[in-house]
């Protein structure tokens, strides 16, 4: 299985997330010390070096105000038109078979 940390799907969703947080007017500082967290995990996480597990994504939306639901519908709606990661690594493994 392909790593989402890199992918498009991962910036779709980071995307959202920080667009959330820019929303509300909450500056990554603020949210760090509402989470007991610093403002370079808060930085790594909107720039795709650090996941976030659903615990503390949970936690990231009640934060900002965000109900949980609303956001993962919004993300699926916004992933809906993206190719899934089982798509593209079928056209990975064509893509091998075709060159040799």
């Amino acid at each position: 299985m392909l790593k989402s940390l890199n992918s498009q799907h991962n910036e779709v969703f980071l995307s959202l997330l920080r667009d959330r947080r820019e929303a509300v007017g909450i500056a990554q500082v603020e949210l760090a010390q509402k989470l007991g967290q610093t403002q370079a995990m808060v930085s790594r996480v909107e720039n795709g070096e650090r996941r976030l597990d659903v615990i503390e994504l949970r936690a990231w939306l009640r934060v900002l105000g965000v109900d949980f639901l609303v956001f993962m519908r919004a993300l699926d709606t916004r992933l809906r038109d993206l190719p899934t990661q089982a798509m593209i690594l079928r056209r990975s493994a064509q893509a091998g078979d075709a060159t040799r």
